[in-house]
């Protein structure tokens, strides 16, 4: 039997959401660091214990490569380390602006996409800024703004089915709203909003203030040309879109990002990042190779659908609902505390990592190899 959660009906019989969306309640809210819901929590210690982790289904990581082309390519890359990597960047970054048909000066490179976020943070979350994102949603840009620089978060839930409350959205984007920050597909729900309702959101809200898109996983969408928010940039809208070679590349180890957004954006991220100064020569060596490589991208998504299958079987078995993903991991909710419940997993060989969202604690398991859903099911049935 199908356990996938109906994001259609789920969580219409809570009393938190009747509260917040039936009674007509404030559906925005204003957060201080210490209050944000939206957290992987720190433990007093480590479930991840790296020595007997078997099955490393913690951070996203893609297993199936990186590209034979690209790994070929960093190897012979090696010698030559003793280069800086600016000739290739430079190559690099006009390969990007070819592929999206936006000149180069669209283009800033980063150490991953990380990079990229960190340096809107820290334009954009000065203390007294506000930034603007949904709960639940991908946390690094938010932390470092709010933590480290002093910005204020904004946040509108989401709705029951997991998807993007754009009209609430579009409602919170007041005066002191200094970014507006989506991640599409979201991390980490695994959901991805419909192409039409995002695009039509980044129009409305980019002429009021600037957008961030993190697309790090579109690329687990068989046309994501068709879907990206790059379109909006070259139509001059005030949007910035990054996106990483950490994901269907499977070069998450090598540290290469970039982001498309108009050069006045690209000018003001530039202030705070290295424009490709952090990344290797063989990182950016590999990266070229595998942009080169449209083979290995439908091999990869192709793998990483045979194992979410796997472990969608896995937990409809044993009796589990879950979240359908367009990225390569899984949020499904568990019946036990999160902590036990990724130590237990732990334990066993298997690192996974635990959320805790609207008085409900999470799973979010990243996509393995069949070996790695493997030990996830064997390791599963013995708790669950």
């Amino acid at each position: 039997m199908n356990k996938s959660i109906n994001r259609r009906t789920w969580f219409k019989s809570s009393a938190l959401m009747a509260g917040a969306l039936v009674m007509g309640q404030k559906v925005y809210a204003e957060y201080t660091p210490d209050l944000i819901s939206t957290t992987f929590t720190p433990m007093e210690k480590s479930p991840w214990d790296f020595t007997n982790m078997k099955a490393r289904l913690t951070s996203n990581e893609n297993p199936f490569g990186p590209s034979p082309k690209a790994q070929q390519a960093m190897c012979e890359a090696i010698k030559d380390s003793w280069m800086y990597p600016k000739l290739s960047s430079d190559q690099l970054r006009k390969m990007i602006a070819n592929q999206w048909e936006v000149p180069e000066d669209h283009v800033m490179l980063g150490a991953g996409s990380t990079e990229l976020l960190m340096a809107a943070a820290q334009h954009f979350g000065q203390k007294g800024h506000q930034i603007l994102s949904a709960d639940l949603t991908y946390m690094s840009l938010i932390r470092r703004a709010c933590e480290d620089y002093g910005a204020t978060l904004v946040t509108v839930p989401l709705t029951p089915q997991y998807d993007y409350d754009f009209d609430r959205m579009l409602e919170a984007v007041k005066a002191d709203i200094n970014l507006i920050y989506l991640c599409n597909p979201n991390n980490p729900t695994g959901v991805k909003a419909k192409t039409s309702q995002i695009k039509a959101f980044c129009e409305a809200a980019s002429a009021k203030k600037p957008v961030f898109v993190d697309e790090a996983y579109l690329d687990y969408q068989e046309k994501p040309e068709t879907e990206t928010m790059i379109g909006l940039v070259k139509q001059g809208k005030n949007v910035m879109v990054a996106r990483t070679f950490s994901k269907v590349h499977a070069m998450a180890g090598m540290r290469i990002g970039y982001c498309i957004a108009h050069p006045d954006n690209i000018k003001a991220l530039k202030k705070y990042g290295t424009d490709g100064n952090g990344m290797s020569r063989p990182g950016v060596v590999g990266a070229i190779a595998t942009l080169e490589d449209p083979e290995f991208m439908q091999y990869s998504r192709k793998m990483n659908k045979e194992s979410k299958e796997m472990l969608y079987s896995i937990l409809s078995d044993n009796g589990y609902e879950y979240i359908p993903s367009d990225t390569n991991f899984v949020l499904f909710p568990i019946r036990m505390e999160g902590d036990r419940f990724v130590m237990e997993m732990m334990k066993r060989g298997v690192g996974l990592k635990r959320i805790f969202y609207r008085d409900q604690h999470y799973c979010r398991v990243s996509i393995g190899t069949k070996k790695d859903m493997e030990l996830f099911a064997d390791a599963f049935q013995q708790i669950s």
